[in-house]
């Protein structure tokens, strides 16, 4: 979906078509709720903010800007939802086994789920301004300028934070005996 067709079918959601904003829905919740699950570590809670995220979105839509993109500006509120929600939680779960694969055999499956909780776990460990930065570049594979303009931050500082934060990660990795190499 174009920028043009996103800010189009924003101005017949302001005027009351509700089928628009339904395809805006289609468009990101999956993208939404990957973001959310891969901060919070729980099925359960991404759906729950899924869902609290669009309907944020829909309350606050006349405050959409059409001059930025419609995805920068949804991001930014699961992002921010998020971090509320760690904030209330701050809890720790491991990941939800019914997201692994079954494409492969079972010892391939068991493999990459093992692999996968370990990541999630090392991953639930970094501060959350951190854990935003590895999510957004290696898991939702945004570009540098798509972060800063996302979090409002210089793209060199996006650079320097997301080394610090890659740091800290392989660290937590290392300590952990988990080789991601496998």
């Amino acid at each position: 979906m174009v920028k043009e067709e996103e800010t189009v079918l924003v101005k017949q959601c302001l005027h009351g078509d509700t089928k628009s904003f339904e395809l805006l829905v289609d468009k990101y919740q999956k993208t939404i709720f990957n973001v959310a699950f891969r901060l919070c570590n729980d099925y359960d809670d991404a759906t729950d903010i899924t869902q609290s995220v669009f309907i944020k979105a829909y309350e606050k839509l006349k405050n959409y800007n059409p001059k930025y993109k419609f995805f920068s500006w949804i991001y930014r509120i699961v992002i921010n939802e998020s971090l509320n929600f760690i904030n209330r939680q701050k809890r720790q779960q491991s990941l939800d086994e019914d997201y692994v694969t079954k494409d492969n055999s079972p010892d391939k499956i068991y493999d990459h789920s093992e692999l996968q909780e370990q990541i999630q776990e090392a991953l639930m460990i970094l501060e959350p301004n951190n854990r935003i930065l590895i999510v957004l570049k290696h898991f939702q594979n945004m570009a540098y300028n798509e972060i800063s303009s996302l979090l409002g931050i210089p793209e060199r500082k996006v650079k320097s934070r997301l080394y610090a934060a890659r740091q800290k990660f392989g660290k937590i990795l290392v300590e952990k005996g988990i080789d991601i190499n496998e």
